[in-house]
C-alpha cells in the first residue's frame, strides 16, 4: 500500500538523487499554453532542481523524459527523489507516471516521493491508480502544506487562482530558497514573501493581460517589485510572449528594476550557489 502523507511532520523521505552533488536549476522545458506545447516550439518538459543531493522534477509535461535523457544533459530519472506538480494539465503532467515509473524503476525499488493536489488523484485523475504504491509516499498539496525530502523541505504557500487546483511552490535546502508560481490570474498576495528568494521563478504565458486565468509580462514585474528575490526567472511562455522576445522584455525588465532576471531557455542551467547559468 503507498503512504499518504499530509505534510512534514508525518512523515519524511529520506531517498536522495545521485546525478549531482551541486545545487542547480534545469529547464527541460520553457513552453506554455497549446500552440507553444502541441507544436513544441520551445519544449514543454518542466523543470529539475538538483538541492543538497535531492534531485526534484517539477511539472512533468509532454516530452519530459525525452528531454532529460537526450544530449547535452543526459539526466537520469531514476535517480529522482521527487516528482511534483503544480496542477494536473496537461503542459504541467503529461509525463507524471513515466516518471514515477522511472523514478521507481518500474515499481521494483519502493521510493521518492510523489507531491500533487488532490484533483491529480481523486477527480479526473492524472496519476495512474496501478502506480500508486511504487513510490515510498504520496502527499497531497494543500494550503499550507510542507513536505521533508531528505534535507530539503517543499511547502505549498498559496493555492492560485486557476481552473484546476493549484499551487505555489517553495524548496528551501542548503541555505537556499527557491520558489514557483505556476499559471494563475494575478492577486496581491502574490507579491507576499516573509523574506525575499534567493530564486523566483514564475510562469508567464501572456505578454499582455487577457480575461484568463495566466500571468502576464505587467503581473510578472508586480511581483517581482513586491518580493525583490535575488534572481527572477520567468518562463512557461505562450505565443505572445515568443512573439515579443522574452530576453529583450527581460532585459527591459532587469534595467526598469534594477534586478537580476533571466528569460529561460529550453536545457537553460543556473548555478544556485552563484545564480549565473
Amino acid at each position: 500500500m503507498m503512504a499518504c502523507i499530509q505534510d512534514r511532520d508525518s512523515m519524511q523521505v529520506k531517498e536522495r538523487g545521485r546525478d549531482s552533488a551541486s545545487s542547480q536549476l534545469i529547464f527541460l522545458g520553457t513552453g506554455g499554453a497549446r500552440i507553444v506545447v502541441f507544436k513544441q516550439i520551445r519544449a514543454s518538459g518542466g523543470i529539475w532542481l538538483s538541492l543538497k543531493g535531492v534531485q526534484i522534477h517539477i511539472d512533468p509535461g509532454p516530452g519530459a523524459l525525452v528531454q532529460m535523457t537526450s544530449k547535452p544533459l543526459r539526466l537520469d530519472p531514476t535517480h529522482l527523489s521527487a516528482v511534483v506538480l503544480t496542477h494536473k494539465h496537461l503542459d504541467h503532467s503529461a509525463d507524471i507516471n513515466v516518471m514515477v515509473e522511472a523514478m521507481t524503476e518500474g515499481g521494483f525499488r519502493r521510493r521518492g516521493l510523489v507531491l500533487a493536489p488532490g484533483d491529480a488523484f481523486d477527480s479526473d485523475p492524472v496519476v495512474f491508480a496501478y502506480l500508486r504504491s511504487y513510490p515510498e509516499a504520496i502527499g497531497v498539496l494543500r494550503e499550507g502544506s510542507s513536505f521533508q525530502i531528505g534535507d530539503v523541505a517543499v511547502e505549498a504557500p498559496l493555492r492560485l487562482l486557476h481552473p484546476v487546483e493549484n499551487y505555489s511552490l517553495t524548496f528551501r535546502g542548503g541555505g537556499k530558497t527557491i520558489s514557483v508560481i505556476s499559471d494563475t490570474r494575478y492577486f496581491p498576495d502574490l507579491e507576499k514573501v516573509p523574506e525575499p528568494e534567493d530564486v523566483l521563478i514564475l510562469y508567464v504565458v501572456l505578454y499582455q493581460r487577457r480575461e484568463v486565468d495566466h500571468l502576464c509580462l505587467e503581473d510578472a514585474k508586480r511581483i517581482i517589485q513586491g518580493r525583490k528575490p535575488r534572481l527572477a526567472i520567468l518562463t512557461h511562455f505562450g505565443m505572445s510572449m515568443l512573439r515579443a522576445k522574452p530576453w529583450e522584455q527581460v532585459a527591459d525588465l532587469e534595467q526598469e528594476l534594477g534586478r537580476p532576471i533571466k528569460a529561460a531557455y529550453d536545457r537553460m542551467r543556473v548555478d544556485l550557489e552563484t545564480l549565473e547559468g
